[in-house]
C-alpha cells in the first residue's frame, strides 16, 4: 500500500498556515463558569457525526472552545457511513466542499489529492462511503476536536440558573455534567429514530428490521427476503441482502412508478440555502411537501445493483396492508397477492416523535412542532413527518408550546434532519453543512455573548493595558496661555 502520511502531514501544515492567516481560532472567550464544584460546559452535542463535527468546529473557530461531543458508537463509528449506511457509495458530487467551514486544506477533494494526486481525483466517480469516513475521522483529528465515544445521554433536565443538566452513561457508570447550551446533532434518525409501520409494530421483532437498524444479513442467506419501500435506504439494503446470499428478495412498493427525478437538485443554489429560512411558514411548508410527494428517487446505481439479480423482484403499486405470522415465517398480504417471507426490511424512513425516548421526556411535551397552531390546511398536506416537524427559532433552538412552560428549551438547538422544515437542508445533508453550521454558531454566540453583558462590561472598565507611555507628544497648550499674556 502507498504510503499517503507525508501527502496528509503538507496537507496539515497547509491547513494550519491558512488558520493563521485567517487568525483562526480566534481566543477563548466565554467566562469560564462553575456549578456544584465542576466546570460547566459552554455547549455539549449529542452525536460526533458529520453534523457534530461541523457544528463543534465552527464554535471552536469562533473562540468558544469548552465544548465537548459525546457520541455512543465506539471511535471511528460515528454516524452511519459504516453501520447502517449500505450504499456502496455517496449520492453526491465528489466536489462538493461539504463540512470544510470555508477552509479548502479542510474539504474531501484536498484530503484525497495530498493522498493519491489529482489525476486520481479525476479519475475518481463517486465518493465511495467508506472513503468518506475515513475523511471525517482525519477531520475530527485535524481539527482536534474533543469528542467522548461510549457515552450515551440517558437524562437532560433544566438545571436551573440557566444551565442544563446532562446525565450521561458509559462503561464506568453515570454521572451528571452541566452546559449552557445543547445541540441534538442526532443525524437522519432526528428526534424519533425509523418509522415503523403499525403492521409491523404487532410482529415478532425476530421477523423485521428497520433499515437503520444493525441486521444480520449473513443469516438472510437463503431466505425469502421482503423489502418495503423505493427510496435509496430500500435499494442498499435490497443489493446488501441479496450480495449476502438471500434466496430472494421482493420489492413492495406503494407508488405505481419509482420516482424518477430529484427535484430539489434542480433548484440547489445559495439562494435555497440562505433564503428557505426567510420564505413565510406556508410557503416552506410548500416546498418540503411538494418535494416529499414527488419522492426522491434511488440512486441508479442503487437501483442496478439490485436489479441486476436474477432473483430480485420490484412490484409496483402493491402496498403492504398486513403481516401475520405462520409459524416459521411471516405471510404479507398486498392487493394483488400474499407473499410468504422469511424477513422484512422496512425501509419506511424516519419519525418526528421523541416522547418515546427517555432522555428527553423531561421536555419533550413541550415543544412547538408544526401542527401546534403553525400549520394550515391550506398549506398541503397533513403528512405526520412534517407537521410533528419542531417549529424552531433562528438557531435551531426548540420554542416553548406554551411561552413560559419549559425555558431550557431556547438552549437546545435541534442541529439534525428534524430541523428541515424550518431551516432547509442544512443540518442534514452534505451540500450546506458548513452553512448549517455557521448558522448554529451565529445563534450560540450571540446567545453567549449577551447572556454575559454584565461580566463583558465589567472587563471592558477594568481593562487598562496602555498603548501610549504618555512620552509620545508635548503639550503646547501652556504656550498658548503664555502668548496671550
Amino acid at each position: 500500500m502507498t504510503d499517503t502520511s507525508s501527502g496528509l502531514a503538507a496537507l496539515e501544515a497547509r491547513l494550519a498556515k491558512d488558520l493563521s492567516l485567517l487568525e483562526l481560532p480566534s481566543k477563548s472567550w466565554v467566562p469560564p463558569r462553575e456549578h456544584d464544584g465542576q466546570r460547566v460546559r459552554d455547549v455539549i452535542f449529542v452525536g460526533a457525526g458529520m453534523c457534530g463535527l461541523a457544528g463543534a468546529a465552527r464554535l471552536k473557530l469562533s473562540g468558544v472552545d469548552n465544548v465537548l461531543l459525546y457520541d455512543a458508537a465506539p471511535k471511528g463509528l460515528e454516524g452511519p457511513w459504516d453501520t447502517f449506511a449500505r450504499m456502496k457509495t455517496l449520492r453526491s458530487p465528489k466536489t462538493l466542499a461539504g463540512p470544510c467551514l470555508g477552509l479548502p486544506a479542510l474539504t474531501f477533494r484536498a484530503w484525497f489529492e495530498a493522498q493519491w494526486g489529482d489525476a486520481a481525483f479525476d479519475e475518481l466517480d463517486k465518493i465511495p462511503k467508506g472513503m468518506w469516513m475515513d475523511y471525517l475521522r482525519w477531520y475530527r483529528d485535524a481539527l482536534d476536536l474533543p469528542v467522548v465515544n461510549e457515552t450515551r445521554v440517558t437524562s437532560v433536565t433544566d438545571a436551573g440558573d440557566d444551565l442544563i443538566a446532562v446525565v450521561l452513561e458509559d462503561a464506568g457508570g453515570r454521572r451528571t455534567e452541566y452546559c449552557r447550551h445543547l445541540v441534538l446533532a442526532t443525524g437522519r434518525s432526528g428526534l424519533g429514530g425509523g418509522a415503523v409501520p403499525g403492521f409491523l409494530q404487532k410482529t415478532d421483532r425476530r421477523f423485521w428490521a428497520h433499515s437503520a437498524d444493525e441486521i444480520d444479513f449473513a443469516a438472510l442467506k437463503g431466505k425469502r427476503v421482503i423489502v418495503i419501500g423505493a427510496g435509496a435506504s430500500a435499494m442498499d439494503n435490497a443489493a446488501t441482502a441479496l450480495e449476502a446470499g438471500a434466496g430472494s428478495v421482493d420489492m413492495l412498493i406503494r407508488r405505481k412508478d419509482m420516482p424518477r427525478v430529484n427535484k430539489m437538485t434542480g433548484i440547489s443554489s445559495q439562494g435555497v440555502v440562505h433564503g428557505i429560512r426567510a420564505l413565510p411558514d406556508a410557503w416552506k411548508f410548500r416546498f418540503n411537501d411538494y418535494v416529499n410527494s414527488q419522492q426522491v428517487p434511488p440512486p441508479r446505481s442503487s437501483t442496478l445493483r439490485v436489479t441486476r439479480h436474477p432473483n430480485a423482484r420490484t412490484f409496483l403499486g402493491c402496498p403492504v396492508e398486513d403481516v401475520t405470522e405462520a409459524g416459521d415465517h411471516i405471510v404479507v398480504k398486498t392487493p394483488h397477492a400474499a407473499f410468504e417471507a422469511d424477513f422484512i426490511i422496512a425501509a419506511t424512513g424516519f419519525r418526528n416523535d421523541f416522547t418515546g425516548r427517555p432522555e428527553f421526556a423531561s421536555f419533550a411535551g413541550q415543544i412547538k412542532t408544526w401542527k401546534d397552531g403553525v400549520y394550515q390546511p391550506s398549506m398541503g398536506r397533513a403528512v405526520p413527518f412534517m407537521v410533528d416537524a419542531p417549529y424552531l427559532g433562528d438557531s435551531y433552538e426548540f420554542l416553548e408550546k406554551e411561552p413560559g412552560s419549559c425555558p431550557m428549551l431556547a438552549r437546545i438547538h435541534c442541529f439534525n434532519d428534524a430541523a428541515m422544515l424550518s431551516h432547509g437542508k442544512l443540518s442534514g445533508d452534505i451540500p450546506a453543512i458548513s452553512a448549517g453550521a455557521d448558522r448554529l454558531m451565529r445563534g450560540i454566540v450571540q446567545e453567549l455573548f449577551t447572556a454575559d453583558a454584565v461580566i463583558h462590561y465589567a472587563g471592558l472598565q477594568a481593562y487598562n493595558t496602555p498603548e501610549l507611555q504618555g512620552d509620545e507628544w508635548v503639550d503646547a497648550t501652556p504656550s498658548l496661555m503664555e502668548t496671550a499674556k
